[in-house]
């Protein structure tokens, strides 16, 4: 049996059905189940279990030798929350209970860590582990996950295999329950068809023009390939940088999903809002040597390629992935 941790989330939803796609049933799907715009994204998917968070640990204890292997994706990600408490119990004490169960009954382990870990930049984008104490996330979601990979790090009793995923700009299809944070491509998608323009932040940075910001954005059916390539082929332990190593423009994103929907570009600018304006970043871009040389080879979707399929594929018809 497979655990999949936030399996009604975004990413989760998508990992699950990439699973069952690959002829993977046998998958215990956990997660905080109350939000019923969650439980669509697990709307036509093979599960055998179905857990609740807080389930999941006394779970193990009795069937743990049923287990082949765990993704822990489940966390709060909402970037604008900023009551560290929540972010303790969530995210990081949440994730240290399902390393050490992993490591108490030989588990093999991917978990979800975040590109919000790396802040402003001033560091680099380099997932070399010798690195990881000098990074300086932006908001408390950045430091609970920047804690957690550095308490990993530290940890004598491991489990037989592991790898934290630092998850760049990810948007795809299963996010529609996400609200403010869903992608700036759903939202680009949902301003466009009911306006005709888009809205982008404006730079309040005196190196960027409006529109010109850099993100490293990721096609969630890419993540989830990594993530079974990585369950299929555990050699190489280790954090690892997931995402396409080529930042592009809020502009080029703006541009490919009315390229998409078949629209003339009409792109406006917006003030960045204040409470997240002194934690914004304004480049990002993923150093992939690591996992390239662990492996993975196949080409990522690229921005253009990611958009058209969404846009086409799920938005235009509120599909699920």
């Amino acid at each position: 049996m497979i655990v999949v941790t936030g399996a009604a989330g975004f990413i989760g939803s998508c990992l699950v059905n990439k699973l069952n796609n690959q002829g993977f049933k046998d998958i215990a799907v956990v997660d905080d189940f109350s939000d019923y715009r969650k439980n669509l994204n697990l709307a036509n998917k093979t599960f055998l279990k179905k857990l609740d968070r807080e389930r999941l640990f006394a779970w193990l204890e009795e069937n743990h030798k049923q287990v082949r292997f765990v993704f822990h994706i489940g966390a709060r990600t909402d970037t604008t929350e900023f009551d560290k408490s929540v972010f303790d119990r969530l995210n990081l004490n949440y994730s240290k209970n399902v390393w050490k169960a992993c490591s108490r009954f030989d588990l093999p382990l991917v978990y979800a860590s975040s590109a919000a870990t790396y802040g402003a930049g001033e560091h680099g984008y380099s997932d070399d582990h010798a690195l990881v104490e000098k990074l300086k996330p932006l908001n408390p979601y950045g430091e609970s996950k920047h804690e957690f990979d550095k308490w990993v790090l530290g940890q004598a009793e491991k489990p037989p295999f592991w790898a934290g995923l630092k998850f760049f700009n990810v948007f795809g299809p299963n996010e529609y329950h996400k609200g403010r944070m869903a992608s700036v491509v759903f939202h680009a998608f949902q301003k466009i068809r009911g306006s005709g323009y888009m809205e982008l932040f404006r730079s309040h940075h005196p190196d960027y023009r409006d529109g010109e910001q850099l993100r490293d954005f990721i096609y969630v059916k890419d993540v989830v390939r990594v993530c079974i390539h990585l369950m299929l082929h555990p050699r190489h332990t280790g954090i690892f940088n997931l995402g396409t190593g080529m930042a592009r423009t809020f502009a080029d994103l703006a541009t490919a999903t009315f390229e998409a929907l078949g629209k003339k570009p009409d792109i406006r600018f917006v003030d960045t809002p204040e409470d997240i304006r002194d934690k914004y970043q304004y480049f990002t871009e993923a150093r992939m040597e690591k996992l390239r040389t662990a492996g993975y080879t196949p080409p990522f979707f690229t921005l253009e390629e990611g958009i058209q399929d969404y846009v086409q594929g799920y938005l235009k018809n509120s599909a699920y992935y």
